[in-house]
C-alpha cells in the first residue's frame, strides 16, 4: 500500500488518465476521490458513475446527456455526467461493462475531450480528468472481443492495481480501529476498541468482499455491541470458525482428565452447531434433522451455547 499511495501522490497533480484495477470492495472509489482532493481539480466537482449499474439503453445519455426529443421519454435536454464534471474530474468504476456503442463515443471523447449530446449535432468541449476502475482485466476481455483495445489503451495510461485486503493482512488492526472510529461518530454508544479475539479473526479470514466487507462488518457490530469493546458476540460465528486453532485450544494438562474432556467436547459440539446452523440457514427442523436430534433438545443445545438463530438466517 506503501507503493500504491507513492504512485497516487505522484499522479495525483498531473492531468493523465489513472485506471485504478483491484477486486470488488478494495476502495478504487476511495482512492480515486484521493487523487481528485490531491491534485489542482480538488475545488471543482467529482462525478462518479457505476457504468454497470445504468441500463445498456440510457448509458450513452448518462455519460453524454440527450437533447429533447432524441428518443421516446426525452421531454427535455438532460446534462450528462462529463457535461457536469467540467475542469474537475470523473470516475469511470466498472468501466469494462460499457457497451461497444458507449465505448465508441468514450474512445472519440478522449481524442480531443468533445462530445455531442444523444440526438444533437453540436460539439461541445469540456475539461475533465478521467479515472478509470474496474475490477476485471481489460486485456482478458480485449482478448474475448467485449471491449476495445484502442480504447483499454487510451485508458491505461498510468495503471494502479489495488491489493486484496488478504495479502496487506498487516492493515487490517489500524485499518479496523480506523473505520471503527469513522462509523461510530454517528452512531449511540461507547464503543472505544475492538477485542484481541475479533482482530485473529479479522487476520485469519480470507475478506472476499475485501474492505467494504470490514467496513459493513464493523457497523453492524457496532449497533448490536453492548459493551466499551466490539466482542464475538457482535460478528456473524462463522467468522470464527475457520480460525488456526478454533476447537484445538490449548490443552491444560493440570486439570482433570475428566474436566478437559468436558471443555474441548463443548468447544467441539459448538463448532458443530454452528456450521450446522449457517447451513441450514438457522432453520432449527432442517437443523434438527439432520443432526438427528429433536427441534426442542437443538434449541436447548443453542441456549446453552449462546447461539440465536437469528445470526444464521442470513447467511
Amino acid at each position: 500500500m506503501r507503493e500504491v499511495f507513492q504512485k497516487l501522490n505522484l499522479v495525483a497533480s498531473t492531468q493523465t488518465t489513472v485506471l485504478l484495477t483491484g477486486e470488488t470492495g478494495v476502495g478504487k472509489s476511495t482512492l480515486a476521490r484521493y487523487i481528485h482532493l490531491n491534485s489542482n481539480r480538488r475545488d471543482k466537482p467529482f462525478i462518479a458513475i457505476n457504468c454497470g449499474a445504468i441500463p445498456e439503453n440510457l448509458i450513452e445519455s448518462e455519460l453524454f446527456g440527450h437533447e429533447k426529443g432524441a428518443f421516446t421519454g426525452a421531454i427535455s435536454r438532460k446534462t450528462g455526467r462529463f457535461e457536469l464534471a467540467h475542469e474537475g474530474t470523473i470516475l469511470l468504476d466498472e468501466v469494462g461493462t460499457l457497451t461497444r456503442a458507449a465505448q465508441v463515443k468514450l474512445l472519440y471523447f478522449m481524442q480531443d475531450r468533445t462530445f455531442q449530446r444523444v440526438g444533437g449535432t453540436k460539439d461541445i468541449h469540456v475539461a475533465v480528468r478521467i479515472i478509470a476502475a474496474t475490477n476485471a482485466d481489460l486485456r482478458t476481455l480485449c482478448a474475448q472481443n467485449l471491449f476495445r483495445q484502442d480504447l483499454m489503451y487510451r485508458l491505461n495510461v498510468f495503471p494502479i492495481e489495488i491489493p486484496p485486503l488478504r495479502e496487506r493482512i498487516e492493515d487490517i488492526p489500524l485499518m479496523a480501529l480506523n473505520i471503527l472510529n469513522r462509523l461510530k461518530q454517528g452512531l449511540p454508544g461507547k464503543v472505544e476498541g475492538i477485542t484481541k479475539e475479533v482482530i485473529e479473526a479479522f487476520e485469519s479470514y480470507s475478506w472476499p468482499g475485501n474492505v467494504r466487507e470490514l467496513e459493513n462488518l464493523l457497523e453492524r457490530a457496532l449497533i448490536l455491541e453492548n459493551s466499551e469493546v466490539l466482542t464475538p458476540m457482535s460478528f456473524p460465528p462463522q467468522l470464527f470458525i475457520n480460525q488456526p486453532g478454533a476447537g484445538t485450544e490449548q490443552i491444560d494438562i493440570d486439570s482433570p482428565l475428566s474436566q478437559v474432556r468436558k471443555i474441548h467436547i463443548e468447544a467441539i459440539e459448538k463448532q458443530y452447531l454452528q456450521q450446522l446452523l449457517i447451513k441450514n440457514k438457522g432453520r432449527i427442523k432442517n437443523s434438527a434433522l439432520q443432526a438427528g436430534i429433536g427441534e426442542r433438545q437443538l434449541n436447548k443445545l443453542m441456549s446453552k451455547h449462546g447461539l440465536d438463530k437469528k445470526e444464521f438466517k442470513t447467511r
